[in-house]
């Protein structure tokens, strides 16, 4: 792995950016609008705290998927171990086809650590260092919704644009150098964000597959992102086979003595 697609790598994991105990494999769940979406309130409060109410309440959550990803067409196939604690921590584990373990993450509110197992390298940076990547709306909040696939907190104001358009809702707005516009769906959950640095022309688009059901509760079956950076291009398609909420969860971070850090 060069050092270029190890930088890139880095993105795609931190821009990126509930679960529920059983395998994710379920019906999906494909229905017309609903009654609650026919009596939206004209008051957009109200309509975004209905919105709103469709996130996926959670303490702990862990997922496991296949995930490919394409950097300038060119793709590589891994697994993905990702586990959150609300408000504290992502964990992430990268996966090669042979079962080793290539990369781990672990970002919190404040900073981000990140292992290169194939390099024998070591990353600790404060959690600012991710603006070198993304614009600098993006927080550890932002990334959290984005891998829960809930709302966006900082996007659900009444600053934001609230529309109704072909029965689904269409949430829009611009927050500094920002752009932002997230669909729903008729289950009245975030179908796509589309993110847009309008200044540097860094946009960031995160589309979700199917809901379905598991355990009374929604989640998409899988996650598509797109980073576009001037003439750099990064995707990642994560497809969930394992879905986890509230359970106890470890968070393993430690760095042989031989590895190099690097900055």
């Amino acid at each position: 792995m060069s050092r270029s697609m190890w930088n890139r790598l880095i993105y795609m994991v931190l821009v990126m950016g509930a679960l529920l105990g059983c395998k994710v494999r379920k019906a999906v769940v494909v229905v017309p609008p609903t009654d609650a979406a026919k009596a939206m309130s004209s008051k957009k409060a109200e309509n975004l705290a209905l919105l709103k109410k469709n996130d996926l309440a959670f303490n702990t959550l862990a997922l496991k998927g296949k995930a490919g990803l394409d950097i300038n067409g060119n793709t590589n196939n891994v697994s993905m171990n990702i586990r959150m604690k609300k408000d504290e921590m992502i964990w992430i584990s990268v996966t090669a086809i042979a079962g080793i373990e290539v990369a781990r993450v672990l970002i919190t509110p404040d900073s981000l650590k990140v292992r290169n197992n194939f390099q024998n390298v070591y990353l600790k940076k404060p959690f600012s260092y991710v603006h070198t990547f993304t614009n600098k709306q993006v927080n550890f909040k932002l990334l959290q919704s984005i891998f829960s696939g809930n709302t966006i907190d900082d996007f659900m104001t009444e600053e934001s644009e609230l529309e109704q358009k072909d029965g689904v809702w269409v949430l829009k707005g611009q927050q500094q150098d920002l752009a932002y516009r997230v669909l729903f769906n008729t289950l009245m959950k975030v179908q796509e964000n589309n993110l847009n640095d309008v200044r540097s022309g860094k946009a960031l688009k995160v589309v979700y597959g199917d809901y379905q059901k598991v355990a009374d509760e929604l989640f998409p079956s899988s996650m598509q992102i797109s980073s576009m950076a001037g003439a750099k291009n990064v995707g990642l398609k994560l497809d969930f086979s394992k879905i986890e909420r509230n359970l106890p969860l470890d968070f393993p971070f430690s760095v042989p003595g031989k590895y190099e850090v690097i900055n």
